[in-house]
């Protein structure tokens, strides 16, 4: 009986016999989903829908590889298309209820599972219901603790207009933050901008924007500038938009925090409004220091979209926190990158906050050769004709071009096992493994394309328009 590596190995093989063989390749993610293989599955599957694109099975098993993987962003992207389209089934919602769950969007978890139930009452999950706190899609007495204060906050602290008053903070915040000292992951990035290949005009933006005034702040307070302030960067995953961040905090030979959902969201009411204000503290108290949140929708998603008033109430800190409205941001530089910018809320890109909307777009060519260069150095080489590689992956993102590498390397591993000899790596290898990896940004522009054509009133999204030539 084959062993699981040696079955994925005869399926490649023969699939590079009949790339265009779908059953062959559906069965090649079928195994390697049983092997718990969630990213190589993803890349397969890529290949399929781009003979498909609207095959709606395949994109919901693909976003079910990207959850398994531990990329929810991903597979949320995927899910989020379909439901604007009006295509998500039952099954979708389902799935975009245990993925909601994850963000710690509870509210929206909850619409998700109704409407799945609304499509089909045979797909009811007990389990999910129950953690919902819902039972057939109707709240129950079970519902969490946490939720029913939040609905009491609603009821009694909202103001007239439905927002939540900025969370002060007290003597009681002000000890957690003491508390919590220490407990934020500071970095000191050697990264610089010199090792992130392309993305020239962006870094020029942010040494514009945030590093020069923090190094020169004399010639900028003549002109009336402090340093600090804040970056948007958006674009699809994959593109280098942590890299460019992390790279900031290097040429600024300062600190780096990065943060994540889960530094901030906590079930019980008012904690998550206590970190938010302690790690802007410990940023404060680290200045010069580049404060990266990355998926930052997840925080500063639309008021409008939450239905309960702990979500808005956390919205409304972060806003409090990025004006400094209760100690100075100066020398606190903030760098904010999500793939979905059309789900902040609108009030985050107000003068002051995340005034500069920056779009990453995937790699040029120059940029392609470089990321090339990174990921083969220190293996075995000859010939690598670069260049060819680089116009032969145009739409590319880094991660791309790393998925390609990597599958070369497994070739060549597979070649070295049976001739007991290990081969350099050719440009020849590369170019004929270009066919196998999809380019992951394309499903991030077909989405986009939407709110580039139809979301752009205020001109955010110019650089996309100009990018996507629409």
């Amino acid at each position: 009986m084959l062993s699981d590596d040696e079955t994925l190995h005869t399926l490649r093989q023969a699939l590079q016999l009949s790339p265009q063989n779908q059953p062959l390749r559906q069965h090649l993610v079928s195994v390697l989903c049983e092997v718990g293989r969630f990213e190589e599955a993803a890349v397969e599957l890529r290949t399929l829908m781009t003979g498909d694109p609207e095959n709606i099975a395949l994109r919901l098993e693909l976003a079910g590889c990207y959850s398994a993987a531990g990329k929810a962003s991903h597979a949320l992207v995927v899910l989020e298309a379909l439901r604007e389209a009006n295509k998500l089934p039952a099954k979708g919602w389902l799935q975009l209820a245990r993925l909601l769950i994850v963000e710690g969007a509870w509210e929206k978890a909850r619409e998700a599972y109704r409407s799945a139930l609304e499509r089909d009452l045979t797909i009811a999950d007990p389990g999910l219901a129950e953690k919902l706190g819902l039972s057939n899609g109707i709240p129950t007495a079970r519902e969490p603790e946490a939720e029913r204060e939040a609905q009491a906050v609603a009821e009694d602290g909202e103001n007239g207009d439905g927002s939540r008053p900025h969370v002060i903070p007290t003597a009681r915040s002000r000890q957690a933050a003491a508390d919590s000292k220490g407990k934020w992951n500071l970095e000191r990035p050697t990264l610089r901008f010199a090792d992130v290949g392309g993305l020239e005009q962006l870094k020029e933006e942010i040494s514009m924007k945030i590093l020069q005034p923090a190094k020169t702040p004399e010639l900028f307070a003549a002109y009336g500038k402090k340093s600090g302030g804040g970056i948007l960067m958006y674009g699809p995953p994959g593109c280098g938009k942590t890299l460019l961040a992390r790279a900031t905090a290097g040429e600024l030979e300062g600190r780096f925090m990065a943060v994540g959902i889960q530094d901030v969201l906590e079930m019980w009411i008012g904690s998550s409004e206590r970190n938010l204000h302690a790690l802007f503290e410990e940023a404060r108290r680290a200045a010069p220091c580049v404060l990266f949140f990355d998926e930052v929708d997840a925080l500063a998603s639309k008021r409008s979209d939450h239905h309960g008033a702990s979500g808005r109430s956390i919205v409304n800190q972060f806003l409090s926190e990025l004006d400094g409205a209760n100690a100075s941001n100066e020398g606190v530089l903030m760098l904010g990158a999500t793939n979905a910018p059309w789900h902040l809320d609108s009030a985050f890109r107000r003068p002051g906050r995340f005034d500069r909307v920056l779009f990453v777009p995937p790699p040029d060519e120059l940029a392609r050769v470089a990321a090339l260069k990174v990921h083969l150095a220190g293996k075995p080489q000859e010939d690598l004709q670069l260049e060819a590689v680089a116009r032969k992956t145009e739409g590319f993102s880094g991660a791309d071009l790393k998925a390609l590498v990597d599958l070369v390397i497994e070739d060549k591993l597979r070649e070295a096992l049976r001739t007991g000899h290990p081969a350099p790596i050719r440009g020849k290898d590369l170019l004929g493994c270009i066919k196998r990896v999809a380019p992951s940004t394309r499903e991030w522009f077909a989405s986009a394309r939407n709110y580039a054509l139809f979301s752009n009133q205020g001109g955010a999204y110019d650089d996309l328009v100009r990018y996507m030539k629409l």
